[in-house]
């Protein structure tokens, strides 16, 4: 069995997360926030605290090591889509420089308890060059895929390469469309899911021919989002271990056809935590060390 930050749906060991108590705080935190943000509506703290609860429960089912981001007054609430400050390898975190503007003191947050736990840092990427987590996903070991958004820039995408293609990996640029334009939450993950080696949950409207031909040949089955559950987040799908998924509730026919394909699927209610300010379960979490 090898360990590994480099996969997205082995085996989870161990996991950072933000809890809505730590990054929603309060109502009035809330509620001064979600506006500016550019989220759908204004998430009910209790309820997004209640749901949360139960997320949390999910992920440590799994047996992982769970570890919890805290309070910063420095960052916003959209910190707790974790994913997106940092991104894991096997030498180490690369601190991300954020595309969102009220997401900018993020990756300092971050950076900071990761060096209070004694993580590794292999760099940080640098102004003017932007990426976000959410852009990123490991294809294989060796491959990742990086998506050329309004969140993440050419320059942040050089450093990158610089980072990792000495060591052996291979980047992969997605380049993705306008779509709702630069306000809009959208990222390589709002259309692409690996949950094993050969099986990936996407939304083929917005996947550029090159890319979905490139993950065919490479071997993997497409699990196809309707449009229906494109905006519901039926594409964001968290693996904890080959096949075994976490998903926003609400996506029936996307559950459906990943239960066809032979996964095993738990929905959770994330009206307040995810749906509104558009973020999945990939989106909650920032795994770490995974087992294949």
């Amino acid at each position: 069995m090898k360990s590994t930050h480099h996969s997205e749906y082995g085996q989870l060991k161990s996991i950072y997360i933000k809890p809505a108590t730590e990054s929603f705080v309060s109502q009035g935190y809330v509620n001064a926030q979600w506006q500016e943000l550019n989220y759908l509506g204004c998430p009910q703290y209790e309820r997004a605290v209640s749901e949360y609860t139960q997320f949390e429960k999910l992920i440590k089912a799994t047996g992982a090591d769970v570890r919890h981001f805290t309070n910063d007054d420095t960052v916003k609430m959209d910190s707790i889509y974790c994913r997106d400050a940092s991104i894991a390898t096997d030498w180490g975190l690369i601190i991300c420089n954020m595309g969102k503007a009220g997401r900018a003191n993020e990756p300092f947050a971050a950076k900071k308890l990761y060096e209070a736990n004694k993580e590794s840092i292999l760099g940080v990427i640098e102004a003017p060059g932007t990426i976000e987590g959410g852009d990123v996903a490991w294809l294989d070991d060796n491959t990742l895929a990086i998506g050329r958004t309004y969140r993440t820039n050419d320059s942040g995408i050089v450093q990158m390469k610089a980072l990792l293609e000495p060591k052996g990996v291979e980047i992969i640029v997605v380049e993705l469309p306008h779509y709702k334009g630069s306000s809009d939450v959208f990222h390589l993950m709002s259309i692409l899911s690996p949950v094993d080696k050969d099986l990936a949950v996407v939304y083929s409207p917005l996947m550029p021919i090159k890319f979905r031909e490139l993950l065919m040949k490479r071997g993997f089955e497409l699990v196809e989002v309707p449009d229906e559950e494109f905006d519901s987040m039926g594409c964001n799908v968290l693996a904890t271990s080959p096949r075994n998924c976490l998903m926003v509730a609400g996506n029936p026919i996307t559950q459906q056809r990943l239960e066809a394909a032979g996964a095993k699927v738990t929905a959770y209610a994330g009206a307040e935590i995810s749906v509104k300010g558009g973020g999945g379960p990939t989106c909650l979490t920032r795994p770490m060390l995974r087992t294949l």
